[in-house]
């Protein structure tokens, strides 16, 4: 009990202004001559209070993330505008943030598509968040507007499948495999509203405070980076148990 009391207290003192208005200067400098004396005697307690400041800290990030989740649901679940993979009438709908060029998001794509085979009730909602430069602004455009004809999940596979860069003759070459109307698609990388609809997404990933790519979120759940398949089918199997 005497070490969990001191965990906390360390903790709190640590925290900083936010937490040490609730003592007088007198307690302050009581609490931090307690911490210095049982630091001194066991060093263990600067790891220990380290480690639950940190955990403090991912609870309350997990929480402000949760809340931004329900609070942008519309816009993040039902979007009529939004690619969708999968199955449109799953009964579970998984977000995923991409930037085309991001290599951890090909290393994904791989472990969405089986998913996406073992699971016919999952529904993927794609948002197009081009983060690495200039040359993802293009693939996105490219994406966005192959999608104009019916081809945005041919063009992603053949993106994600590309070795080396989605360079602009890259991707006519693809497009031109899919038999998209080129003189078209070009055109409409051009219109300003598949610019729009790119701002529109990152409007939306600065809200959530999505920083990186790939970023999914699942229910409640944020789930950053390339995971793989086991806990994407960890974390669909916990939003259909939290609904019986």
């Amino acid at each position: 009990m005497q070490r969990r009391l001191l965990l906390t207290a360390f903790a709190a003192t640590l925290a900083g202004p936010a937490l040490a208005q609730g003592f007088t200067e007198a307690q302050r400098a009581e609490i931090l001559a307690i911490l210095r004396d049982a630091l001194r005697r066991d060093p263990s307690l600067l790891r220990e209070g380290l480690g639950a400041l940190q955990a403090a800290e991912d609870m309350d990030r997990s929480s402000a993330l949760a809340t931004g989740i329900r609070a942008h649901e519309a816009a993040l679940l039902r979007n009529p505008a939004d690619p969708v993979r999968g199955n449109p009438r799953g009964d579970v709908t998984i977000v995923e943030f991409f930037d085309a060029r991001c290599p951890f998001c090909k290393r994904l794509a791989g472990e969405m598509a089986e998913l996406l085979r073992k699971d016919r009730n999952v529904r993927v909602v794609m948002k197009d968040l081009p983060v690495l430069g200039p040359a993802s602004v293009v693939a996105a455009r490219a994406l966005l507007a192959a999608q104009r004809q019916g081809k945005y999940n041919e063009f992603y596979d053949r993106l994600m499948a590309l070795r080396g860069e989605p360079t602009e003759a890259a991707m006519r070459a693809e497009a031109e495999r899919i038999g998209m109307d080129i003189a078209r698609w070009q055109r409409d990388m051009l219109d300003p509203a598949i610019q729009q609809r790119i701002d529109t997404n990152m409007e939306l990933a600065r809200a959530l405070r999505i920083e990186g790519t790939p970023a999914l979120i699942i229910g409640d759940a944020f789930i950053p980076g390339a995971v793989p398949l086991a806990d994407l089918e960890r974390a669909v199997a916990e939003v259909r148990r939290a609904r019986r």
